[in-house]
């Protein structure tokens, strides 16, 4: 996290200073923006390597924001803050291109713990191989290892769990996993998605019923963890 620029956008005064001593005391380049419309300038020049945004802002909301971002083509990652817990303003932003979401009143450290999961991935984007716990899935080859030995997987689980551990922190919505996995298959359902992850949890999870790897997130749809067994 160190040395990262990170833009917050945020009408709030006593949140967004906070968040600003928070992300400079981690060593972080903070840049700050008290409205939607100076966020929206500095979103799209500042060369950020994550924005935090509120949804609710004056001028320009943070859904504009991150729209106009995507148009531009910029990837940076982009965490909505927002008040609003309902299915449909946290659908729509991920929709529209945000990576994940905290919903306010927010713990301080786990803000802290997403950010610097997104800036990892950022930095390992190029590679082929992933650990998480106990396992190493290898893209070139297109296997998964536990421990050194095979684990067995049909190819829609494979790719599946390469878009979980390519994507991992994210919140994935099940509309943007069916286009990325399923793509222009037909006679394909969100309950497609709900089948394939309880099979996949069934082969990297030590209780398919209490999962590490592969969270659900209510209302929305899944998030893949990083987490150690």
């Amino acid at each position: 996290m160190n040395g990262a620029r990170i833009l917050i956008v945020e009408d709030e005064p006593a949140l967004l200073r906070g968040l600003s001593d928070t992300f400079t005391a981690k060593g972080c380049e903070v840049l700050t923006a008290a409205d939607g419309e100076t966020g929206l300038r500095l979103a799209l020049s500042s060369q950020a390597d994550l924005v935090l945004l509120d949804i609710m802002l004056p001028k320009v909301n943070g859904y504009e924001i991150c729209r106009a971002m995507r148009e531009h083509a910029l990837e940076t990652p982009v965490i909505m803050l927002t008040a609003k817990s309902q299915e449909e303003d946290v659908v729509l932003g991920l929709n529209i291109g945000a990576d994940d979401y905290v919903v306010k009143p927010f713990r301080r450290q786990e803000l802290v713990a997403r950010v610097n999961a997104f800036l990892r991935r950022q930095r390992g984007a190029r590679q082929s191989v992933w650990r998480f716990g106990e396992f190493e899935l290898d893209a070139g080859a297109h296997k998964l290892f536990r421990k050194g030995r095979e684990v067995e997987l049909t190819a829609k689980e494979f790719r599946l769990l390469e878009h979980f551990v390519k994507n991992a922190g994210r919140a994935l919505t099940r509309e943007e996993i069916l286009n990325a996995v399923w793509g222009n298959e037909v006679f394909v359902t969100p309950r497609s998605i709900d089948r394939c992850v309880t099979t996949l949890r069934a082969k990297i999870e030590a209780d398919a019923h209490s999962p590490v790897f592969v969270q659900t997130v209510r209302d929305v749809g899944y998030r893949f963890e990083m987490a150690e067994q």
